[in-house]
C-alpha cells in the first residue's frame, strides 16, 4: 500500500464504517472527501497496520475543516510530520459541526432503516452541490422520508427538514420519538401532529416540530403523510434548497414502507415510481438547488436515472469520483448515488 509520505494529511475513518460498507468503505469515503472539498489525491493509506485516507489540500482553512468535521466517517485528522523513514502524525483540531446530539439519529432502530452513515454521505454530497441564494440554514426535503433518518440528519447539520411519507404509522412513530427525545434533552421546542383536510376530506396527517438548539437558530421540521407524487400539492408553493432521498430498493423489508407503483400494485423496482416522482421533486427545487438519490441499480441503471433527471431540466453530475459511489449492500441490492442540480 502506498505510504503516507506522499500526502500532507491523513484522515482516520471511524471503525463503524468498515462494518457497514465492508470492502466499499474506503472508495466511498474517498469520493465524499474529494467531491465535498478542496482535497486532491485522495486514496487509502496504511500506516503501522492502521487504515487512513491520505489527501493533499492547499490550506486547511475554516471551510476545509468544516468539510472534514462533517464527513460521514470522520474520526480524526492528522498532519504528516517527521520524515519518510520516521513518520510522525500531528493531530489537527476540527470544529464541532453537529448542533444537536447525534443520538437523535442513532437511537432509532427498526427494520429497513437506512444506515445513518450512508444517509450523512448522501446528504453531504447533495448539499455540496447546492448553489441557491439562501442565507442561514438550508431547507432539505426527503419525499420518501420513512421514520425520518434524513430529516434528523439534516437537523444535526443545522438545516431545516421536510418530508413526505406514505405510511401514516411511520409518521406517527417519528413524531412520538421526536417528542420523547426533545423532552428528555430538555430542549425548547414545539411539536404537534394535526389532521390535513381539504374540501371536507381527510388527506392524512401533518407533523410540525421546531427546536431551539443550545447554539444557532431555531430549526423546523415538517412532514406530511401522503403519496410522494403529491408532494408539490402537499407543500404548495414552498420550494427547497435540496431534495435528498433513498429510493425503495425493490425488496421486502417486512414493513409497509413500499410505495405503490404506477399500476396501483407495490412497485418493487422503484423505476416506475421515480419516473413519475422525479419531475414533481425537481419542480420543488429552488434555482441552484440539488437533488440527491440513492437507489438499487439492479432495478434501474445509472444511465436510465440520468435520463429521467435530465428530462426534468436537472444536470446530473457524472464521471470521476461520482463513479466510485456504487457499492454492494447484499445479494439483491447494488446501491448507487446520483446528484443533479437545477440550473
Amino acid at each position: 500500500m502506498t505510504g503516507p509520505q506522499e500526502h500532507t494529511h491523513l484522515m482516520l475513518v471511524a471503525p463503524s464504517a468498515n462494518r457497514v460498507y465492508t470492502a466499499g468503505a474506503a472508495p466511498l469515503a474517498a469520493a465524499e472527501l474529494e467531491l465535498c472539498g478542496p482535497f486532491t489525491d485522495v486514496r487509502p493509506v496504511t500506516l503501522a497496520g492502521v487504515d487512513y485516507l491520505g489527501f493533499d489540500v492547499p490550506a486547511l482553512d475554516a471551510d476545509a475543516l468544516r468539510v472534514l468535521a462533517g464527513h460521514s466517517t470522520h474520526l480524526a485528522t492528522f498532519e504528516r510530520a517527521g520524515t519518510a523513514d520516521d513518520p510522525l502524525l500531528r493531530p489537527v483540531e476540527v470544529p464541532a459541526t453537529a448542533v444537536l446530539d447525534d443520538d437523535l439519529v442513532t437511537i432509532p432502530k427498526y427494520q429497513g432503516k437506512t444506515n445513518e452513515l450512508f444517509t450523512r454521505l448522501l446528504l453531504n454530497l447533495t448539499l455540496a452541490q447546492v448553489r441557491t441564494r439562501t442565507e442561514g440554514p438550508l431547507t432539505v426535503l426527503d419525499p420518501l422520508c420513512g421514520r425520518g433518518t434524513t430529516l434528523t440528519t439534516a437537523w444535526l447539520a443545522g438545516h431545516h427538514a421536510a418530508g413526505v411519507e406514505a405510511d401514516v404509522k411511520a409518521l406517527e412513530q417519528m413524531a412520538a420519538f421526536l417528542k420523547t427525545w426533545l423532552r428528555r434533552k430538555r430542549l425548547k421546542h414545539t411539536a404537534d401532529v394535526s389532521p390535513v383536510r381539504r374540501d371536507g376530506k381527510s388527506l392524512g396527517r401533518r407533523l410540525d416540530v421546531e427546536v431551539r438548539p443550545a447554539e444557532g437558530p431555531a430549526l423546523r421540521l415538517t412532514a406530511f403523510s401522503g403519496d410522494t407524487r403529491q408532494s408539490a400539492e402537499l407543500y404548495g408553493r414552498r420550494t427547497f434548497d435540496a431534495v435528498v432521498t433513498d429510493a425503495p430498493y425493490g425488496v421486502v423489508h417486512g414493513s409497509q414502507s413500499d410505495v405503490r407503483g404506477v399500476s396501483g400494485r407495490r412497485d418493487r423496482s422503484a423505476a416506475g415510481l421515480l419516473r413519475e416522482a422525479v419531475p414533481v421533486w425537481a419542480g420543488q427545487l429552488k434555482d441552484g438547488g440539488a437533488l440527491g438519490i440513492s437507489w438499487n441499480t439492479l432495478g434501474m441503471t445509472r444511465e436510465e436515472l440520468a435520463e429521467v433527471l435530465s428530462a426534468t431540466g436537472l444536470e446530473p453530475f457524472d464521471g470521476g469520483p461520482w463513479l466510485q459511489l456504487a457499492h454492494r449492500v447484499d445479494a439483491s441490492i447494488q446501491r448507487d448515488l446520483m446528484v443533479a442540480r437545477k440550473v
